[in-house]
This record gives C-alpha cells, structure tokens and sequence, in this order.
C-alpha cells in the first residue's frame, strides 16, 4: 500500500462498536462462568469437609479425599486461566471504548497527557497544545509503554528529515488496517506504563561488566566434582576426609574471592529482569508479525540477536533467575552451599548481560518505535478522510487545500485554503475578537507538527517543504521568573529569529504581535520582525486586530498579502463563519462584545 494511498473505507465506528459488543459478550460468559466455579469450589470444598468428618469416623477410607482434592486443584486452574480471560476481555473492552470517545468526540481529559513533556522554552510546543489536557499528545498517545510516549513526544517535538517521514508514512500505512495488532498491544501493554522502568533496565543493559575469565568460571563445576569426587572416595573408603577437607577449602576460597561481585549481580539483576519478563508478552507478539515497509522490517530485524528473538533470549535469563531463587530454599541450602549454586548462576547471569544486555535497551527503543508507528496508525484509521501530506524537496513551500484543525470536531472544523511560498511568504491576518485568527495558526501549526511526525494531516491536501516551526500565540509571565508577558513574547521572537540560522525554513505563527506594548512601539517593533523574519527566507502568518499593522503587506509587496476573517451582529449576537478572505477587515467587535454580555459602553 502507497505511504499516499487515497482513504480507505474503513468504517471506524462501525468496527469498534462490533469489536466492542464481541469482547462485552465474552466478559458476560466469563463472568457467569467465574460465578459457576466459585460456587462449584465452595461445594467441593463442603463436600471434602464432610469426606473428612467420615474418614475421621473411619467409615470411608482415606484414599476417597484425593477426589475432592484433585477437582478442588482442577476447579483452582481452570478459575485462574476464567478470570485471566476475564480480565483480558474487559481491557479489550476499554481499548475500543477509548476508540468510540475518540470518534464521539469524548476524549478530552481521558489519556494520557504527556504533562512531563511540556517545555515553556520549546519554541511552539505550548503554543500549538501539544501536551496537556485536550491536546494533540492525548488524541494520539494510544502507547501503553514509557518507550512508546518518550517516542512519540519526540516526533511531535522534533521534525524528521524528508525520508524519514516517508518511511514513517510507508509504516503507518501498513500498520493503518492492524486492528488485531493495534489490540493486543494495548493490552499485552495495559500494566507496562506504571510498572516497567525504562531508565533501570537501559542503565542495567549498558553498564560495563567485568567479566571473569572462562578460566575462572570453569573452575566453580571443576572443583564442585572434586569435592563430590573426594566425599565419594571418602565414604567408599579409598582414602581419609583430607581431599575432602582440601577441597572445600578450595570452594570457599573460591566464593570469598567472588562474593563481592556475586552480591553486586544478585543485588542488581532483580528490577531489570522483573522489566524484561514484563515485555516478553509484547515482544512475543510482535515477533509473530511479518511486515514488508522498509521501516518495519528493520525494526523486526532488530530485534533479534544473532538470528534468535529477543523472547528466547528473555527465557534463558529467567530460567537463570529461577534457578538462583533456589538459593532462598532452606532444604536446598546445603545442597547449594555445596555446589557452589549461588555463585555459577550469579556469573552466568552476568554472562547474559554481558552478551544481551546492551540488546535489551535496543528491545526497548524498538519497541517504542513500533507502539509510536501503531499510535500513528490508530489515528490514521480513525481518520480515513485525512491524507498524508507530500514533503517536497525544493523551494520552501505550505500548499494547503481545505485545512482546518485535527483537535476540533470534524463537524464544526471550518476549512481554509492557505499557501505560503509558491506566493507570497507572508500572510497578515486581520480579523475582530474571537473571529479564528489564533485558531487558524493552531491548525497550520499544528498540521506541520503532524506532517514531519510522518502521520495524516486535517486537510484535503497538503504539500510542504521541511520546515522549523517556531510561533508566539500563548505566552504568560511567569511570577517565579519575575518575567511579565511582554518580555517572555520578545524573547521568543528572538528564539524565532535564531531560528531562521537553522538547516530548515522557518514557519513563524506569530498572534497578536508585541500587543503587550503601546500602539506606536508595537507598530515599529512588529514591522522590524516581520521585515527581519521575511529578509531571512523564512514563511509566516501574523495575526492582529490593529489595522495599522496591516500596512506592513502593502509596504512589502508582493512578498505579502492581507488576509482577513469578518463577522456579523444578529439577534444581539456576534456571528463568525470562520472563513479567511482576501483583504482588510473593516470594522471592530469589540465594543459590540462588551454590550452583548452586558456591559454598558
């Protein structure tokens, strides 16, 4: 499938709500089954209490209680795997609920957020809503592990060069039709958010070892066969305890040499292997995908380690675990003591992460690259209208047709045709209060932030150049910094500037310029700005309500155009279409505003 395949007919509601009713059904019968076998356990057990009583009474013979033993035991296994189902169905369950809201427009405040994302120096992260309640973050972040959000939020963070957003369109548009992998990621990953550490197990990974030589860690089972060969010889009586006595001398010498290092790994090996053991389900699922875009297959043939998937590498670390557990055995402790148990596992497990262990932070990453791909996919499914933009190559371009924002409702998402480059560079948007000036940079903004992350973008096409977003439209003093507005929005315009020295051109999204300051200030700082921001190659639209910085196109030329949004007065109230014309808007609704909630002007 083409990375700009046309949409699909996908049917996304129709499909959750199908998918939904299934797991919901499967819920019910796990849940009347749960009920039955809790019942049937505690009649078992009645019944073994009364068998009892008569074997007490020695008129039934003891053998008859393994019956009610053996289907108390059965009844425990075949509950355990009910309630697993159940619990499997009920998140299935909350993954297409999820997907209904966000298709119902009932998302907001109910995802992931990304609060630990937000930057106030990030030049347009807070500007365009990227984290935080209702943002592009939540509408996207259907990840269910760390790696997966920490990918994510970089993408939207920071723009990927033209063929890496290709390759990452390629992927998503494989991914798109997924359902059934996109389900089972979300819940094979449902507990990984809160549980895995992503920081211990790469620290752990990628901390430098120092391994014993094989000489050393060949001597432990030589001199365990010699002590078992010296106590052998002793007790057939071919000779006296001295070898045995020799030889155990030499095993504890042997541990107390090692134990420092032996304590470091047993000590350490615990909260990462707990971490590993938690992705083997995700990886195991992964594995059995067979992918054919190029950034697919490289990231399932990463995966694997000198040809073996990374859950049978994860398996033969816990077949390790489990056997040093043994050490905890107080029957097994001499036995242990003896064959010298704690130590061999404790180097072999050192011997795995030593070969595996820098692997496992490439599993990690690996895995967060394929949730961000499968989250891109999502959208890309719930939003089948939505195209994949084309990234040119050439002269500095943002050709849009019928763009409009990807975080209002379908429905009331008025559309805009907007091109910069191809035309003039500059945009003035002129227009009264609460006309959509502001809403107008978000949704370009916004749309470029999608575009270079390599997803589908709200419009019906969409044709860009790679560009540097930098934009001014939510700023706010800050009271710990003692900065007020006016000097948080010069420095960013500065950041913006600094900007245009970068590989890439600059899209500045500037609203309501310098308004913080007095009209004549305003005017000559905002025209410096512009004039800088345009000599420097970079495109922009600057918003205002002041008609004297509207002059700013004229005195440009061709380079700059005044486009404006109107409104009307009707019935007491202000009335916007939200639609962009060419030209100067005439009048102010200020004033008009104020009366109509009720103030006297």
């Amino acid at each position: 499938m083409s990375a700009n395949a046309g949409p699909e007919s996908f049917a996304p509601h129709a499909q959750y709500a199908k998918r939904l009713a299934a797991q919901r059904l499967l819920a019910e019968r796990a849940a009347r089954k749960d009920a039955f076998i809790a019942h049937a356990r505690m009649a078992v057990a009645l019944a073994g209490a009364g068998m009892v009583a008569l074997v007490w009474k020695e008129a039934m013979h003891l053998a008859w209680l393994l019956i009610p033993i053996a289907a108390f035991l059965a009844l425990v296994v075949k509950h355990d795997r009910v309630i697993r189902a159940r619990r499997r169905a009920a998140r299935r369950m909350t993954h297409y609920e999820e997907g209904l809201a966000r298709l119902e427009e009932r998302w907001m405040g109910r995802g992931v957020q990304g609060e630990s994302y937000r930057d106030a120096a990030h030049p347009y992260a807070e500007d365009l809503d990227l984290f935080g309640a209702g943002s592009l973050f939540e509408l996207l972040a259907t990840t269910r592990t760390r790696a997966g959000e920490d990918t994510l939020a970089a993408w939207l963070l920071t723009p990927a060069p033209p063929e890496e957003i290709r390759a990452r369109q390629a992927a998503v548009a494989e991914l798109r039709p997924r359902l059934d992998l996109r389900e089972d990621l979300a819940v094979l990953g449902s507990d990984l958010r809160s549980a895995l550490d992503p920081s211990s197990l790469t620290a752990w990974g990628t901390r430098e070892t120092r391994l014993v030589s094989p000489a050393t860690r060949a001597l432990a089972p030589l001199l365990v066969a010699l002590t078992i060969a010296a106590a052998g010889a002793w007790r057939a009586g071919l000779g006296g305890p001295e070898p045995l006595l020799i030889a155990t001398g030499l095993q504890l010498l042997y541990a107390h040499l090692l134990r420092r290092r032996v304590r470091r790994i047993v000590a350490e090996v615990e909260r990462p292997a707990r971490d590993l053991g938690l992705l083997v389900s995700l990886l195991q699922r992964i594995e059995r995908e067979t992918f054919v875009s190029p950034r697919l297959a490289a990231l399932r043939a990463a995966l694997d380690t000198a040809g073996m998937p990374p859950s049978r590498r994860v398996r033969s670390l816990h077949r390790r675990l489990e056997a040093l557990d043994l050490r905890r055995n107080q029957l097994f402790a001499p036995a242990g003591a003896a064959l010298l148990w704690t130590t061999q596992v404790a180097l072999a497990i050192e011997a795995w992460q030593g070969t595996y262990g820098p692997a496992a932070a490439r599993w990690l990453k690996t895995l967060g690259e394929i949730e961000a791909l499968a989250a891109l996919s999502g959208y890309a499914y719930e939003h089948p209208q939505d195209p994949f933009p084309e990234i040119t190559a050439g002269p500095a371009i943002f050709d849009s047709a019928g763009i409009g924002h990807p975080l209002l409702p379908e429905t009331r998402c008025v559309r805009n045709d907007v091109r910069l480059g191809a035309g003039p560079r500059l945009l003035i948007v002129s227009g009264s209060n609460m006309s959509g000036k502001s809403t107008l940079l978000r949704a370009l903004g916004t749309n470029v932030v999608l575009a270079l992350a390599g997803a589908p973008v709200r419009a019906r096409s969409l044709r860009l150049s790679p560009l540097a977003i930098g934009a001014s439209i939510r700023l706010h003093d800050s009271l710990q910094q003692g900065t007020s507005r006016f000097y948080a929005e010069i420095t960013r315009l500065h950041q913006i500037v600094e900007l245009t020295s970068g590989e890439h051109t600059v899209l500045s999204l500037l609203d309501e310029i310098l308004h913080g300051t007095n009209s004549h200030d305003r005017l000559i700082g905002a025209q410096a700005v512009v004039r800088t921001l345009v000599e420097k190659g970079a495109l922009g639209v600057v918003t205002t309500h002041d008609l004297a910085l509207a002059r700013i196109a004229e005195e440009l030329g061709p380079i700059a155009s005044n486009v404006c949004f109107e409104d009307h007065l009707e019935n007491g109230r202000m009335r916007f279409d939200y639609v962009m014309r060419p030209g100067v808007v005439t009048k102010s609704n200020a004033l008009e505003l104020m009366r109509a909630i009720g103030l006297e002007v």
